[in-house]
């Protein structure tokens, strides 16, 4: 985590459900709460990072949420226009019109074309120095590695010229490991794991973006051990119920609580055992806790930036 938090660009992804925007806005806040100049970038604009923070809908354009922690939503036209400004010198003013259309229409020709916008203005922020870390709510493990492998792909079919100028410097701030990383999140269930564990081997083959560590969210604590849990075993809820006062209903209500806790940590811990063993070991593995309340909101992210703290130190 030291590591991850020093670096200049991080993509956070993760299979759907798993607590991927959540885990992106914890590292953004820890990053600011350590001193650090933060963008946060939603790469699909659904609005999740917004209320993640409490906030209202966000833009192309940086907005402040809290002090040293920005966040913004990808914007692929918005994104094209900054490019032509910045790069060609081509005034654009007001909607692209006929540009747009023809962008559109090479992009769905040539596959990669909209990836390297979004890429390329994540890279661009971290070039100019604009932010000490820009943390990326990236795409679910299915779209990802397209992303990450465009500028590449695209460097590897256009030898000379523009084109191929920008995706080298894009691909020197993303192939340097002390510059930036993916943090992949998962839970400890069986597909969130398995997808998480053929993610780590596709970012190692197909692109040349480093893995800097993986993420097991919602994790349960461990209730008691085994010879507890011998002893649990054989209260009855009679007994349970005459040494905590409960009525006995209530005791056994309890008792089975516990019993499904206990059995879905178990689970649990034989899912995180084979992604420990499938994951190279250099890469760290960190746990967060399960959140019992509401999982969204300002104070759900403080306490899971609070638990990568936690980490850090």
């Amino acid at each position: 985590m030291i590591g991850l938090l020093e670096r200049k660009l991080v993509f956070v992804t993760g299979k759907g459900g798993v607590g991927k925007t959540s885990v992106a806005s914890a590292l953004a806040l820890l990053a600011s709460e350590m001193g650090k100049s933060t963008l946060l970038c939603e790469v699909e604009p659904k609005g999740d990072v917004a209320v993640a923070f409490d906030e209202g809908p966000t833009s192309f354009k940086p907005r402040q949420f809290l002090p040293g922690l920005q966040a913004m939503s990808m914007d692929t036209e918005a994104s094209l226009r900054e490019y032509l400004r910045l790069h060609l010198r081509v005034p654009v003013v007001g909607r692209i019109g006929p540009l747009a259309r023809a962008f559109d229409f090479v992009a769905t020709a040539a596959p990669g074309v909209r990836e390297i916008l979004t890429v390329g203005k994540l890279c661009y922020e971290v070039r100019e120095g604009h932010y000490d870390l820009v943390v990326v709510d990236a795409a679910p493990t299915g779209h990802i590695v397209g992303q990450l492998a465009a500028p590449e792909g695209i460097n590897e079919l256009v030898k000379v010229g523009l084109v191929r100028n920008q995706t080298g410097w894009m691909l020197d701030i993303l192939s340097n490991p002390e510059t930036t990383g993916v943090c992949i999140v998962t839970t400890p269930e069986e597909m969130p794991v398995s997808e998480a564990i053929d993610l780590a081997g596709r970012l190692e083959r197909e692109t040349s973006v480093d893995l800097a560590c993986v993420v097991a969210n919602r994790v349960l604590p461990e209730l008691f051990g085994r010879s507890e849990q011998e002893i649990f075993d054989v209260l009855t809820p009679a007994t349970l119920a005459a040494v905590t006062g409960y009525p006995e209903t209530v005791a056994r209500d309890l008792r089975e609580a516990a019993r499904l806790a206990v059995t879905i940590r178990r689970s649990a811990v034989t899912h995180l055992e084979r992604l420990r063993a499938e994951i190279p070991d250099e890469v760290p593995i960190v746990l967060l806790p399960y959140i019992f309340g509401r999982r969204h909101g300002l104070r759900a992210v403080r306490q899971l930036a609070g638990a990568l703290g936690e980490e850090v130190a």
